[in-house]
């Protein structure tokens, strides 16, 4: 048998994580955080935080995956724990839509109903949220989040560390570099520079 799973991170991107896993029929069985949780929906059991050496002892006996949706701090834990535990697993729905063809990290999420055509590259710790689509030869670095039903036409490159909010559509064949913020519902029909705010239809800098 398998191990059981484990989730890094136990708040309400995690309750989506725990979701995904269920409806493939795995088994999560625990949660590694700073401090135990008074709100458990799901009854896992806590090992303690995921910094200390007790905890990664107990996740040695683990599968796990890191459920936080905070780009930075998911990238953080990743490499963190890479060099102790192995690489993290992958959150795939059920219900998602993905082409034979694309070439994915590990540690991505792709929750339900999530939408991924042909030849795109992913890289690792992706949160592809739910509803999403992610069309042909769309490139997405590496803990970039793709918000619930945001559209990346074609050929739309995206840095390391984005945001792309929610309901947010991106033009085809847009650049957007590293450390990006896409608001909710933004349009983007220009390319995007590092480290930039993006809101409204069309695109303006925040």
């Amino acid at each position: 048998m398998p191990n059981p799973l484990a989730l890094i991170g136990y708040s309400g991107h995690a309750y989506v994580v725990f979701e995904i896993f269920f409806s493939q029929g795995q088994t999560v069985s625990a949660y590694a955080d700073a401090e135990e949780k008074k709100t458990n929906p799901y009854q896992l059991k806590w090992l303690g935080s995921e910094r200390q050496q007790e905890a990664i002892e107990k996740l040695k006996a683990h599968t796990y995956f890191v459920a936080i949706g905070d780009n930075a701090a998911r990238r953080n834990a990743t490499e963190y724990l890479v060099p102790l535990l192995g690489h993290p697993e992958t959150a795939l729905h059920k219900s998602t839509i993905i082409s034979g063809s694309i070439q994915a990290g590990v540690g991505n999420m792709y929750a339900a109903g999530v939408v991924i055509s042909a030849q795109v590259k992913l890289g690792n710790g992706v949160i592809c949220n739910t509803g999403c689509i992610i069309e042909h030869e769309c490139v997405v670095g590496d803990y970039a989040h793709i918000g619930p039903g945001a559209v990346l036409c074609g050929n739309v490159h995206i840095g390391n560390n984005t945001l792309v909010g929610a309901g947010a559509v991106v033009k085809p064949g847009i650049r957007i570099g590293a450390n990006v913020i896409i608001g909710t519902g933004a349009t983007v029909v220009k390319d995007v520079a590092d480290n930039t705010t993006i809101v409204g239809n069309p695109q303006r800098i925040l």
